[in-house]
């Protein structure tokens, strides 16, 4: 029981976010692009539906800065695979090493 669970686990770090990374990609995001966008959203300051929307499309505006044809995609993609995959993973590379 104790080898498959590890088997599972080993083999969760391993897809999970290869297919977090994939799904992103189909809509032109990475993980910072998104997670950029969910915080930002976050920020709402009024109820106001105008300023709202404003407010929404600025938001899309900065977080596709690190989206794929964004200025800063580089750094987004850089940040999704060394921070959030990394974090996902327990600190451990693509490969299950630490450096």
């Amino acid at each position: 029981m104790e080898a498959s669970k590890n088997f599972y686990n080993r083999q969760y770090e391993n897809w999970v976010p290869w297919l977090e990374d994939k799904y992103l990609g189909w809509f032109g995001q990475n993980k910072t692009s998104y997670v950029a966008e969910d915080h930002l959203g976050k920020t709402k300051i009024t109820g106001d539906e105008n300023v709202d929307a404003i407010q929404d499309g600025v938001n899309k505006g900065v977080s596709g800065q690190f989206a794929k044809g964004g200025a800063l995609e580089g750094v987004g993609n850089l940040a999704s695979k060394e921070v959030f995959t990394r974090s996902e993973r327990g600190g451990k590379n693509d490969k299950g090493g630490f450096l």
